[in-house]
């Protein structure tokens, strides 16, 4: 049996972002645009969403934000085995911090002159930019997989 495969947990990055006197939430803001992506698109695994019942359904009505079901649910952290096969393979790819675009897009997107990719803010505006350009991205690796 293989070990998971971890993306990206926030706590890896909390110290920066206490550093920078921001609240803790920005230690995932950079993860929570790319996972609210994958919910939306039906990426995560069937069985994790069946196991997460009434709070799944909690954030679909909007009772729940994505910060919320990040961190009660995902713990914080991104995990191969909350994504679907075809999660995973999009995620491997384009959501890897050492070769994939995902964290280029983000901050050339969304930091301007911010000092920090830890100082964008999770917002309705922001992810709708942002959602833009991972579909593109989707649809590259899509024609490429």
């Amino acid at each position: 049996m293989t070990s998971p495969h971890v993306y990206d947990k926030a706590k890896y990055h909390v110290e920066t972002v206490e550093a920078h006197g921001l609240p803790e939430e920005h230690a995932s803001n950079h993860t929570v645009f790319f996972l609210r992506w994958l919910i939306e698109h039906d990426l995560t695994s069937k069985s994790f969403v069946e196991e997460m019942g009434g709070d799944f359904e909690q954030y679909r009505a909007g009772k729940k934000s994505i910060h919320d079901l990040y961190n009660d649910w995902w713990d914080c952290c991104l995990v191969d085995d909350m994504l679907s096969e075809e999660g995973n393979g999009f995620a491997m790819e384009y959501f890897d911090f050492e070769n994939g675009k995902y964290l280029n897009d983000y901050t050339g997107l969304l930091q301007g002159t911010l000092p920090s990719e830890y100082h964008i803010r999770y917002t309705e505006e922001n992810y709708a930019r942002m959602k833009e350009v991972i579909y593109q991205r989707y649809i590259e690796w899509k024609s490429h997989s």
